[in-house]
């Protein structure tokens, strides 16, 4: 095999199980394995990732609709032992659309026609002068935010929650690298899925430096990870749903051909940093948001669904978001 789309699911026996997607038919893979189990099996026996899932398939199959329709479905990767060793960053201004929005958003000037050019704005010119280094080459270092955890990763189809100190909170559709750190260090790619970054614009309006705590929020990754090839151009639809119609809908394009980094270089600046080269730990890196509702004046509701459609990646990332009641209360820390 070359390529494959695989998820996770919970078995009826309430552990992870995992699956080839083969139209609406999952191949299952035998063995008891997680994802992360045939990763490391990849590594260790210098296997690629594709032959060792597709020498482990069981024969047995599972419908996709029933899991979907049964809430069985997972995130398609997970760390065997504790969330902590998942960490979820990414990475901004790496596509026009986005750049201008940050640009009009960290001014705040009344002109959106004609803004002043921001610090986020320079930062994404600085990519297009030196994003995509020629081979061998290190390139222009992107912006980068922590997410947290996989503690704030949500399955396919779960809620989305939206704490009651929230200013504003929005889906952003991000490309993913999913890597594996190796025994000796070394990053190795799995492969890529579809990630709602939930974020606060709003807070992060404010002042550009608070990108960082805006991004502090749940995401959702999936259903389906893409083992294999990614093509250097990518096309999707974000919709919003309310009440069972789409309220808000927008088309984008992303992958290396829209987007003012390498995949190589965004990798390098993040895994160049040694404490994300621990060995046995899992990353999920965002690429970035090619398009966001925020921008045309939007704001999502209570009980809104956010649905992303990409062909490449297989079956819609769909999760609704709550929001939490009442009012923010003070928060106090106990003294020893």
């Amino acid at each position: 095999m070359e390529s494959v789309r695989t998820i996770q699911f919970q078995d009826n026996d309430g552990d992870i199980a995992v699956g080839v997607v083969d139209r609406g038919t999952i191949k299952v893979v035998g063995g008891k394995k997680t994802l992360y189990d045939l990763a490391w099996e990849a590594i260790e026996t210098s296997t690629p990732l594709v032959d060792v899932i597709d020498a482990r398939l069981s024969g047995k199959t599972e419908s996709y609709d029933a899991l979907d329709a049964e809430s069985r479905l997972l995130a398609p990767v997970s760390h065997p032992t504790s969330p902590a060793n998942f960490l979820l960053t990414g990475t901004g201004l790496t596509h026009i659309g986005s750049a201008s929005t940050r640009n009009s958003m960290h001014h705040g000037v009344l002109d959106k026609t004609n803004p002043p050019k921001s610090d986020s704005m320079r930062l994404f010119e600085q990519g297009l002068e030196g994003g995509k280094p020629a081979d061998g080459q290190i390139g222009a270092m992107p912006e980068w935010f922590f997410k947290g955890d996989s503690s704030c990763l949500v399955a396919p189809g779960a809620p989305l929650t939206g704490p009651n100190f929230l200013r504003s909170c929005a889906e952003e559709p991000e490309i993913t690298g999913i890597y594996l750190i190796g025994p000796d260090g070394t990053p190795w790619r799995i492969g890529y899925t579809i990630t709602n970054d939930l974020s606060d614009h709003e807070t992060e309006s404010l002042n550009f430096m608070y990108v960082a705590p805006s991004k502090l929020l749940d995401c959702a990754m999936g259903p389906e990870l893409l083992i294999g090839h990614l093509p250097a151009k990518v096309e999707g639809v974000s919709r919003i749903i309310r009440d069972g119609e789409v309220v808000w809908e927008g088309a984008f394009e992303s992958g290396e051909d829209r987007m003012s980094h390498s995949l190589g270089n965004l990798e390098h600046h993040h895994f160049r940093h040694r404490h994300f080269r621990r060995p046995g730990d899992l990353h999920a890196h965002l690429f970035g948001c090619p398009v966001m509702s925020f921008s045309d004046g939007f704001r999502t509701r209570d009980g809104d669904t956010f649905e992303f459609d990409i062909p490449l990646f297989g079956r819609a990332l769909r999760n609704p978001v709550f929001f939490e009641p009442g009012k923010p209360r003070l928060l106090t820390v106990e003294q020893l």
